[in-house]
């Protein structure tokens, strides 16, 4: 739960971006709105725009990450910011400095964002809380907390491609329980207005009871995506999980595995989503990845425009010269 002794908003203004839980939906809405017209105004990508001249952005990642590191350093970088990619490895960190000592030593040479990627849940709240300086500080995924970023563009990804969000019936298949994504979707989904919500998981995989009160509970995909229109595959976090979570990588593909089969339970002209990075074979099989159903592509795409969106509200960006640009 976001800390009630901190706000991401500060007189109405978006001043972090930690979680999409407790967000206005008309906050959301606008980000997403806000990512269209960026896309449209860097001729989907192919143009620098100058929003974020002069200003740093630091990428803290202290886990691995291809997709979000990648387009965040794009994003930032087709505004016009500089992109530092902080190496922890070869940082002092290594030499046992702390984590906040750290952030105030970036902070002491005038940077203004730091995109904090951390295992543990509640880092980029805790970086924020600590700041010496007006910095922003944008969560790219923090243990099973949130990725609020992902929700963003998969919200963005399917409202692209079904407007009609609030009749959507969406099934979410996969490891719940340790998935920061899964988290982050719910809350973007509720924002858009979809009201059916199937969340299907093995009972040791499945979220503690009560939190997901809106959503409802399966433990047989078969039953989940039965009739849906949108299904979102999970990869299992098995760097979170206790070693025998699961039988087998095959036993659990049969059970809870996206096959071309079983796709056919749901709407003939369902969308299949994923987050990445996906397991071939053990949440959703490769035909089905590459499929003609399959926006998982379009998600990473996308990725880049919502994080140009949400680096240009943190960072003051005029809105207007957006449309402009």
């Amino acid at each position: 739960m976001y800390s009630d002794l901190f706000s991401q908003l500060d007189a109405g203004r978006l001043r972090h971006l930690i979680t999409l839980e407790g967000l206005p939906h008309e906050r959301i809405a606008a980000l997403l709105d806000r990512a269209d017209a960026l896309r449209t105004a860097s001729r989907g990508g192919t143009r620098t725009l100058d929003l974020l001249g002069g200003r740093t952005v630091i990428n803290l990642f202290f886990e691995p990450s291809t997709r979000t590191r990648t387009s965040f350093d794009l994003a930032a970088q087709r505004l016009g910011a500089h992109v530092i990619n902080f190496d922890i490895a070869s940082s002092s960190a290594s030499k046992g400095e702390s984590l906040l000592d750290t952030v105030h030593t970036l902070e002491a040479m005038h940077c203004d964002a730091f995109v904090v990627r951390h295992k543990e849940s509640g880092t980029p709240q805790f970086i924020a809380q600590h700041l010496r300086s007006g910095a922003a500080v944008l969560n790219a995924g923090d243990g099973n907390h949130a990725h609020p970023t992902q929700g963003l563009l998969d919200a963005l990804t399917l409202r692209r491609q079904r407007p009609d969000t609030g009749a959507l019936r969406v099934t979410i298949c996969g490891d719940i329980r340790h998935s920061r994504v899964a988290r982050s979707d719910v809350h973007a989904l509720h924002a858009l207005g979809v009201r059916d919500i199937r969340l299907c998981a093995p009972e040791q995989l499945l979220p503690e009871a009560g939190e997901f009160p809106d959503c409802g509970i399966f433990h047989n995909f078969d039953e989940a995506i039965d009739g849906a229109d949108v299904v979102i595959m999970l990869r299992l976090q098995k760097e979170r999980m206790q070693a025998a979570a699961i039988p087998s990588e095959a036993e659990y593909f049969a059970r809870y595995g996206l096959s071309s089969e079983r796709l056919k339970r749901a709407r003939s002209d369902c969308l299949v989503m994923h987050p990445g990075p996906i397991n071939r074979g053990v949440e959703i099989a490769t035909d089905v990845a590459d499929g003609p159903q399959s926006l998982i592509l379009k998600q990473v795409a996308n990725g880049v425009f919502v994080r140009m969106a949400v680096l240009a509200e943190l960072l003051g960006a005029d809105k207007a010269a957006t449309m402009r640009a």
